[in-house]
């Protein structure tokens, strides 16, 4: 009962795409720490980037995304990624995805930094419930099995292969090992690191430290993505305000009711997610104040309710009517760049073990996520794997050597004052001093602080002191790159070094080997 083909562990749609895929294949179990239906997945608005308009084509896709990725983009990877985006999307026409039609056609809108439409919608802004859903169903009514409640605790590796993965039953506190050819880690990001994030609260970085601490090479997670507009409401969770918003004509005011991003950008309201952050950010200091404003009250208020259903109704359940007042927002982490290093074929330096989705880096987004690029590297990528375990040969990538490859410091100053470890008081010291705008000073006192307490974290025994041990892993990760890129460069933003330097055009990797 415990040797499958192929363990999966993680049920957004990239462990839920795999394993559907997988099952075509051979045996398939998915681990997933909470309820399969719990996940990041379901709360992505924006959609999935394709070039499938008239006007569009996977070139003028390839340069969006480099233009994004300031410099540090694999290019094999996005030629792959574009060039395969049209087939994956009748992937998911084919699983039941509704995507959003006008007059019989697909309809497609336009984001920040894209040339011109090329995001499908199912549902408006419910793109990523849509998905979940459809796939979920179709897992639950397959011979896959599925261990909910389940958090994976460390990855078993013989003879420099994996062998499988030892769990832990949230419920009775019993651990049980599995036995696997091919181990596929999908746990998705870690943005419980800050305080003000738009994830599910299971992205605690799981997939991360498991794949760390068995020696995998882990990249680039100085870049560390903050959407610019989270809502924000007193004493309600910040709730993801879509850039499609924007994108449909929404404006962003301050507390004066300036327009004010013209003064930062010549895109306006339409700039690349990190300038908008930053943008919004010195907005609020310069007024003295905790959010900045959309306006869509000059929006067809049916245009409002038929294009972001979601959003409407969950700010007018909360006594906002969006189509009448400003929609108050402040940036929140959403999204980790950085992950697990794999190839194109999702594979890491360890043979057997892939990863996929936000928790890996396949190099397609470098130092900015372009938008709507994610839920489509799930989709391509899961699929090469597919493609590269049918073979049934166990390889892995090639391992990084000189410049770049790193190892955490060992011995870091302890302060004279630490906080208990606790999710709250971590998330406090990311959000203050690993956030949108960092500095030397800030980044070497959370480093300090995050050594102190790995040093005094205890063996963790339940899903709570795991999740934390995994933060202040992750974390230190985040927080040690940040401090070794001294420059800045996408969404990674240093004060001190405030221009991108060419001899910074390269990749941070640690490893624990």
């Amino acid at each position: 009962m415990n040797q499958y083909d192929y363990i999966i562990v993680g049920s957004g749609i990239a462990g839920l795409y795999t394993a559907l895929l997988a099952k075509k294949q051979g045996s398939v179990l998915i681990i997933t720490k909470s309820s399969i239906d719990d996940c990041n997945t379901k709360y992505a608005q924006g959609g999935i980037a394709a070039a499938i308009g008239k006007s569009d084509s996977p070139e003028l896709h390839f340069q969006d995304t480099i233009a994004a990725g300031d410099g540090l983009c694999d290019e094999e990877a996005v030629r792959i990624l574009v060039n395969e985006a049209p087939d994956r999307v009748t992937d998911l026409v084919n699983f039941g995805v509704p995507f959003d039609t006008v007059n019989g056609e697909v309809a497609l809108t336009i984001e920040a930094a894209h040339s011109m439409p090329r995001i499908l919608h199912a549902g408006g802004d419910a793109t990523g419930e849509h998905i979940e859903v459809n796939l979920s169903r179709r897992v639950r009514s397959s011979k896959i099995r599925v261990l909910e409640d389940c958090l994976a605790t460390e990855i078993l590796i013989e003879k420099s292969t994996v062998k499988g993965i030892k769990a832990l039953d949230c419920r009775t506190g019993s651990t049980e090992e599995f036995d696997c050819r091919f181990l596929i880690l999908a746990t998705g990001g870690a943005g419980q690191l800050f305080k003000f994030n738009t994830n599910s609260d299971i992205a605690t970085g799981d997939g991360i430290t498991l794949a760390f601490k068995a020696g995998t090479e882990i990249v680039d997670m100085e870049f560390f993505q903050f959407h610019p507009t989270a809502l924000r409401l007193p004493g309600v969770t910040p709730f993801l305000i879509s850039e499609a918003v924007r994108g449909e004509g929404g404006i962003l005011r301050n507390v004066d009711g300036h327009r004010f991003m013209p003064d930062y950008a010549p895109e306006e309201d339409l700039a690349p997610r990190d300038i908008v952050a930053r943008s919004t950010l010195y907005e609020m200091k310069k007024t003295g104040s905790d959010r900045v404003f959309i306006d869509v009250t000059h929006l067809p208020p049916h245009v409002i309710a038929t294009r972001f259903p979601h959003i409407y109704r969950f700010c007018l359940d909360h006594g906002l009517d969006i189509t009448k007042g400003l929609i108050p927002v402040a940036p929140a982490a959403h999204y980790m760049m950085g992950g697990i290093k794999t190839n194109t074929w999702g594979e890491t330096n360890i043979a057997g073990l892939f990863a996929t989705g936000e928790t890996a880096c396949t190099g397609v987004h470098g130092a900015n996520r372009l938008a709507s690029n994610s839920m489509l590297e799930v989709l391509v990528f899961s699929k090469r794997i597919m493609e590269k375990t049918s073979t049934g040969a166990t390889t892995k990538a090639t391992s990084s050597k000189g410049v770049g490859v790193h190892h955490l410091v060992g011995q870091r100053q302890s302060p004279k004052v630490i906080p208990a470890p606790s999710l709250s008081a971590l998330q406090q010291l990311h959000w203050d001093k690993v956030g949108i705008i960092r500095t030397k000073e800030g980044l070497t006192k959370a480093a300090n602080i995050l050594a102190a307490w790995q040093r005094s974290l205890p063996q963790p025994t339940d899903r709570p002191s795991y999740e934390l041990n995994n933060l202040v892993l992750t974390g230190q990760l985040v927080t040690e790159a940040a401090l070794l890129r001294e420059e800045s460069r996408g969404a990674h933003f240093r004060s001190d070094y405030p221009q991108s330097s060419s001899s910074w055009q390269h990749h941070i990797v640690f490893t624990s080997k």
